[in-house]
């Protein structure tokens, strides 16, 4: 990965000036108009966020986009349908290679197991929660917030086209219910070809200047036709210059820059280098297998992808705390916050040995760490067969149970989502499957030992390769019409079944429960009490001042359209397509995509294509909306620049830099090289 500048550089930076006002990924509800007003003299108001809010939407599994006509037309990344792009490919038809372009409403592809949602409203539910908890600990206080949040989700979702989220805000300072909107019919509108929006692939991931197209649209249907929007986006093709105020609407995943330096400690010295150790790992075997011909390449690259921007995404995050100026940083804020508590008695029996208590808790996570990855994996394996055998066991033992009183995730606010993710008939791979599996049983017979009770329950006299081959080429699990007989069927033919992941499974379940009890009661229910009892010192002193950090839910932040400094020499904020052309080599990875080789004597070369942003976002924020303040779509944000890598833990806007597509550039490339003016026309009417 290529370092422009030091990290210590950018933290001394950090350390050495005082908070910008565009950091922050703000809450609608929170947002701070009057900070907006002072640095670019607009207030956004509540007709405004309302709007945008609306327009906003939360694509997939872990993605945002848009609406951006009124018939459900959806602008996300192409990188965020490549799961569905890939999943609606046959070896005959790769659409992950050659793009699609459905030329009617009758051509759109169905996304198996896709859905989008948007936010309608949002709640202060925190006195009811923190009523339930009050003087709760350990495994009561965990049973009781589950009960209190399933209920109030439950009351809130009136069918299975709601959902509703409790959101955990100030790492429980605040709790906030969501309610959502769920589209469930999303299907596939174009797609470019994969070296459209990648072009360049790893080497200018993370960099800039970028030239890709990283776009796709979706649109989302109800009861069989086109959704009616009325809140949408309306294109502005000419787009910002340098120096204009923008906004970001988005899902960012999250953040850690509340941690405390405890938790930010084994962030750096544990958790990170295993998890980049597995990841490079992961990425050798994926590549092992697309050596073995074309079909298994095509299969691989969509894991290969994903594993290989986590890899940078999470090297990067290292980087910016083992970099020793960045780290002093967060201490120094810790132990600002600790004397101010300290300051006043009141704050200090509010707040106790909040701090001691989380690093207790912190070091029991890292002696049960292993234990919980393996034993309680979930989806973690990265086998499609095995997850849905896991839900399947876990949901015969769960649904029988009173709401209340289910793991949070088979509540029944969240089980129409976990449903159609469960009979999505998206294919399975077998010896994709068998790789992954098989890497997953390697490593937990490493990390747990050969004769730990659980590895032995596992694999018995079984190799790792052999299990994995054996469960996934005997089991009938790809089929939708199995999955829904025995999830009808519920605890007697889950018990009965004779699938070998299902009866693997079986065996592996209780063990799962036994370990994630444990740590629900040892950790997280001590770092939650812990940290709302910081959070709320937090509050007492700074007030609303402080944004929360991410939680994979609808935020906005705010910036500009500016460059940023190379080597002593600045950054322009644009690139274009004369860029494009003149950068390709047509050697991969800087190879046209056919249809942008066939338009150049087409294209306006002059239209700006990608641009950079001082707004603060974070993984998750791919496929949000840069909106201008007039409420217009006006880019599409893909990428951060490496500097950003860091901003799990803090932000400095001078160098981080959002990357976004140009809105121009969209609607010039759907006109001129795609044949696909009838979705330019949608976004942007002539």
């Amino acid at each position: 990965m290529t370092r422009r500048l030091g990290w210590a550089t950018l933290a001394l930076l950090l350390v050495t000036t005082p908070a910008f006002a565009d950091e922050g990924m703000w809450t609608f509800d929170g947002f701070p108009g009057q900070r907006v007003e002072a640095a670019y003299g607009f207030t956004p108001d509540a007709a405004w966020l309302d709007h945008v809010r609306l327009s906003s939407a939360q694509v997939g599994g872990g993605c945002s986009g848009s609406f951006v006509s009124a018939d459900g037309l959806v602008l996300t990344n192409h990188h965020c349908v490549h799961g569905c792009v890939q999943q609606l490919s046959t070896k005959q038809r790769d659409l992950v290679e050659h793009g699609f372009n459905a030329k009617t409403r009758a051509q759109e592809l169905r996304c198996p197991g896709f859905d989008v949602t948007r936010l309608e409203a949002i709640t202060d539910v925190t006195e009811k929660v923190l009523a339930a908890t009050a003087g709760k600990q350990g495994e009561a206080f965990q049973k009781a917030r589950a009960a209190v949040v399933a209920e109030l989700e439950a009351a809130c979702a009136a069918s299975e086209a709601v959902r509703c989220d409790v959101v955990d805000l100030y790492r429980g300072g605040r709790y906030h219910l969501y309610r959502y909107h769920r589209y469930f019919d999303v299907r596939l509108a174009f797609a470019p070809e994969l070296q459209a929006a990648f072009f360049g692939g790893d080497p200018d991931n993370f960099n800039f200047p970028r030239f890709d197209l990283d776009f796709s649209l979706v649109r989302v249907y109800e009861d069989g036709q086109p959704a009616k929007v009325q809140d949408h986006l309306q294109s502005s093709p000419a787009g910002p210059e340098a120096g204009d105020l923008v906004f970001v609407s988005g899902r960012p995943g999250s953040t850690r820059r509340q941690l405390t330096v405890a938790q930010l400690a084994y962030e750096r010295d544990v958790r990170l280098p295993e998890v980049l150790m597995r990841l490079s790992e992961v990425r050798g075997r994926l590549y092992g297998l697309a050596q073995r011909g074309p079909e298994q390449a095509r299969i691989a690259k969509g894991t290969r992808f994903s594993v290989e921007n986590a890899y940078k995404a999470f090297r990067g995050r290292r980087e910016a705390l083992v970099d020793t100026a960045f780290f002093a940083k967060k201490a120094m804020e810790e132990d600002a916050l600790q004397e101010k508590v300290a300051a006043d008695p009141k704050l200090k029996a509010q707040v106790g040995d909040a701090w001691g208590e989380i690093a207790r808790a912190v070091a029991t996570e890292r002696d049960l760490r292993f234990a919980l990855e393996y034993q309680e994996p979930g989806r973690a394996h990265g086998s499609r067969l095995f997850a849905i055998a896991w839900d399947l066991v876990r949901m015969a033992d769960e649904l029988p149970k009173a709401n209340a009183e289910r793991l949070p995730e088979y509540a029944d606010a969240r089980l129409p989502v976990r449903k159609a993710k469960l009979m999505s008939n998206a294919p399975v791979y077998p010896e994709l499957e068998e790789a992954l599996l098989a890497f997953a049983l390697e490593n937990m017979r490493r990390e747990l030992g050969a004769d730990h009770p659980f590895v032995r329950a596992a694999l018995g006299a079984e190799t790792p390769e052999g299990l994995a081959a054996r469960v996934v080429k005997g089991s009938s699990l790809g089929k939708v019409a199995v999955r829904e007989a025995l999830l009808k069927g519920g605890k007697a033919a889950v018990s009965a079944s004779k699938d070998p992941m299902i009866a693997w499974v079986r065996t592996l379940e209780p063990w799962g429960r036994e370990v994630r009890k444990r740590y629900e009661a040892e950790v997280e229910s001590v770092v939650t009490r812990a940290a709302e009892r910081i959070a709320a010192a937090r509050f007492a002193i700074y007030g609303t001042e402080q944004y929360p950090d991410a939680t994979g839910t609808l935020r906005l932040s705010y910036g500009a359209v500016e460059g940023f400094p190379y080597l002593g020499q600045p950054v322009p904020p644009f690139t274009d397509f004369a860029g494009l052309y003149a950068r390709a080599t047509g050697k991969p990875p800087f190879d046209l995509a056919p249809s942008l080789a066939r338009a150049k004597a087409k294209l306006p070369l002059d239209q700006r294509l990608n641009l950079v942003t001082t707004n603060d976002i974070i993984g998750g924020n791919s496929g949000s909306p840069l909106i201008d303040k007039e409420g217009r779509l006006v880019g599409l944000v893909f990428d951060g620049n490496i500097y950003s890598l860091g901003g799990d833990y803090g932000f400095d806007p001078r160098v981080n830099r959002t990357v976004a597509v140009h809105v121009g550039a969209i609607l010039a490339a759907l006109r001129t090289a795609y044949g696909a003016g009838h979705l330019a026309d949608e976004m942007s009417p002539p």
